[in-house]
């Protein structure tokens, strides 16, 4: 008997280090997979990042010869770059963008992003690689005399936004009480201004900024600053740990090194880069 159950303990022990052992096996080949099929392995693999973008000045936008510039592009160049593969940019309408995403038309959404629990319902967010916030550009004739976010705060005021984008929530937050039309990118928000059928634009900075002095006779800022702070992140599909933790280690990389920086400085406060879309 003694010999017996001896016997049927040492089986038991090989059935559980089996077990162990299968279980550790499939852990491995689980991992193999799951990082084999990471989009950013899929890029590599392709030797294309693709990267879905919105065109907004200075973010992203086309010079005299039709080439996209901006801080968005030189970021995802750079990020492309970095990875040793091609970047194709895949200019989306933002109200469609995140469902673009999702269904793999591109890998990551870089293109000014806030960073806000809605869309992290439906992506994931990297940490921030900048920040921004909500400013206000305004029609010289419907506005005059405004000057503060209350000034707009009124029942006749149109403010025009961009479909889909977080100036709609902001508008809504802080003015609303006024009008909202809101169009699929800004230039046509900026004509809708620029035309006279609405008091101001919403929009993140500093493209109010740079509508007021381009449209000097016709568009002015009410008053200065942003009315919020937005921090920005590359969007990526839910469930990839390895694309997520590259896209980390990058943008904390760029911003030891200055770089972010350097390119923020030469297109939000500089107007260098003017000459190359007129």
């Amino acid at each position: 008997m003694k010999k017996a159950r001896i016997l049927v303990l040492v089986l038991a022990a090989f059935s559980l280090l089996s077990l162990v052992l299968g279980a550790r096996a499939f852990a491995g080949k689980l991992q193999q997979q799951l990082t084999a099929e990471s989009t950013i392995e899929q890029a590599l693999k392709r030797r294309v990042l693709r990267v879905g973008m919105s065109t907004f000045v200075p973010w992203a936008m086309k010079d005299k010869t039709g080439k996209l510039i901006g801080f968005e592009i030189d970021v995802a160049t750079r990020v492309a770059k970095d990875m040793g593969v091609k970047v194709r940019f895949v200019p989306t309408k933002w109200a469609g963008i995140i469902p673009a995403l999702l269904t793999g038309k591109f890998d990551v959404i870089i293109g000014g992003m806030g960073i806000v629990p809605k869309r992290n319902l439906k992506v994931n967010f990297t940490i921030p690689y900048d920040v921004t916030g909500m400013s206000l550009v305004a029609n010289r004739k419907l506005a005059a005399g405004f000057k503060t976010l209350e000034d707009f705060n009124q029942p006749d005021v149109i403010l025009a936004v961009r479909l889909g984008a977080t100036p709609v929530a902001a508008a809504k937050k802080y003015m609303p009480k006024a009008q909202l039309r809101k169009f699929d990118d800004e230039s046509q928000a900026i004509q809708e201004l620029l035309n006279g059928r609405a008091h101001a634009v919403v929009a993140s900075a500093p493209m109010p900024a740079f509508q007021a002095l381009k449209y000097p006779d016709r568009l002015f800022l009410p008053f200065k600053g942003t009315f919020t702070k937005e921090p920005i992140g590359f969007a990526i599909r839910k469930g990839d740990v390895d694309t997520l933790n590259f896209f980390n280690s990058w943008i904390t990389v760029v911003k030891a090194e200055g770089w972010l920086a350097e390119r923020k400085h030469y297109w939000f406060e500089t107007r260098d880069w003017e000459s190359r879309i007129r």
